[in-house]
């Protein structure tokens, strides 16, 4: 039964307050992911969501599609709030330090096991070229450049599959989500999110015109569209996934900015589902079925079960979950886990991944989080003048709309912090899209 509440609602009154189930969303975004990806690493086997909708998407990518839409609605009022650099340092709170100790675990502790189960020595795997060290460096900064370590994890159904070493694959898409926030940080530099928000409904106009320019020229209907090139000249960014991806942050960050005029009701959302559902068997997922999927999310965000919005609220796991999924799948793939079967195998991920996701989120995330209301402190060399009362002239308290009250929860970082502010490696040119989760295989471009 979902949950009691008014029929209608405008987003702005029905995100008036803390209670909604982003964070429950967000795992499920997750887990879905992590069940995209196992027959694919655990078996070498296509993910069948593809099939189902003619190539046009697949659970994974259904999974990261909600992920940007969320980040889109949430990440936009961020903007509108805080000052751009607070809002960078924010971010770069939100996303790095997760990221770091992901490639060190990952580097130091799973390729050494994986090391000593497939050649019984670690001998040769830290001087190699492309060894640990150099999977930390080449990839600190966001942008996956390397993706495998010293030619390990060749023996796994997926790297039997597709002849690549493949520690990560879900990294990916952090960039694309970086370059979403450098966005809403530009809009917000000159005002936009403010002033003319008109200017992101023209960004979000533009992607759907690029979605139906890509659906005219698909060369079946249904049938997936859209070519991969690099941006730029950049091999490590791909035009595909940064225009579809940035696209479906802009419907979130639309939906945001006009949150006092967009109606959540019932009978839409209704549609938006059927909409969801025709347009991946008959064609126009991206054109048609995007936008309803937005809407879909937001709806879901606050007519879920009451105990879903229990979920995450305190604790977000979500990113931890997506970042190790992949590591986890890959080496319990290796030791011959999915000889138990596809759920027991999908389950023990599971459980394993959630274990790094709690230990990432308490130990690294949430910590890191607390830092949000840091700033460089400079030396006060005036004198003190003690304050006879806290009357009027006081002016210590924050100021309106910086967190006051009515505002919704954004993350679980924002209650560590006491604040309420708020796969696979790039395709080769030319080839013709598939999934974005399809991971670093031979259609999407070698590591």
């Amino acid at each position: 039964m979902v949950a009691g509440i008014r029929a209608r609602q405008t987003l702005a009154a029905a995100f008036a307050s803390a209670d909604n189930s982003f964070g429950f969303l967000r795992l499920m975004f997750a887990f879905a992911v992590l069940v995209s990806h196992s027959l694919p690493l655990g078996f070498g086997a296509d993910d069948p969501g593809a099939g189902l909708t003619n190539g046009q998407t697949a659970l994974g990518e259904i999974g990261i599609l909600g992920f940007f839409v969320i980040s889109g609605f949430l990440i936009t009022r961020s903007g509108t709030r805080v000052p751009v650099l607070r809002y960078l340092w924010h971010r770069g709170l939100r996303i790095l330090p997760g990221l770091w100790v992901c490639l060190v675990v990952t580097a130091f502790v799973f390729a050494p096991i994986v090391s000593l189960w497939e050649r019984g020595t670690l001998r040769g795997l830290f001087a190699a070229s492309d060894g640990p060290f150099q999977y930390v460096f080449s990839n600190a900064f966001i942008a996956i450049r390397q993706y495998g370590i010293s030619g390990l994890l060749l023996d796994t159904p997926y790297g039997q599959r597709t002849g690549t070493s493949v520690f990560d694959g879900s990294l990916w898409s952090l960039i694309y989500e970086v370059l979403c926030y450098l966005l809403v940080a530009g809009l917000a530099a000159v005002g936009a999110l403010r002033r003319a928000r008109w200017l992101v409904t023209i960004l979000a106009l533009a992607g759907a015109g690029v979605m139906l320019h890509d659906l005219l020229r698909a060369p079946e209907i249904p049938g997936p569209q859209g070519v991969h090139g690099p941006v730029f000249g950049v091999s490590g960014l791909d035009s595909y996934s940064l225009v579809y991806l940035t696209y479906v942050f802009l419907l979130g960050a639309v939906c945001q900015l006009y949150r006092e005029r967009i109606v959540l009701h019932d009978g839409l959302a209704v549609v938006a589902a059927a909409v969801v559902l025709a347009t991946t068997q008959f064609g126009a997922f991206a054109v048609l079925g995007y936008p309803a999927f937005a809407y879909l999310v937001l709806w879901l965000a606050v007519r879920l079960p009451r105990w879903t919005r229990r979920v995450g609220r305190r604790h977000d796991y979500s990113y931890g979950c997506y970042i190790y999924a992949f590591p986890v799948q890959q080496l319990l793939a290796l030791v011959g886990v999915p000889r138990l079967g596809l759920v027991p195998y999908v389950a023990i991920c599971t459980v394993a991944t959630v274990a790094l996701a709690v230990g990432s989120w308490h130990v690294v995330e949430r910590p890191a989080m607390a830092l949000k209301a840091w700033s460089p402190r400079r030396r006060d060399t005036t004198t003190e003048v003690p304050r006879t009362s806290a009357g009027a002239g006081d002016r210590g308290g924050p100021r309106s709309g910086r967190g006051g009250g009515g505002d919704y929860r954004t993350t679980a970082g924002d209650q560590a912090s006491r604040m309420n502010n708020s796969a696979t490696p790039p395709p080769s040119a030319r080839t013709t899209q598939r999934s974005l989760v399809d991971g670093p295989s031979p259609l999407r471009g070698r590591p």
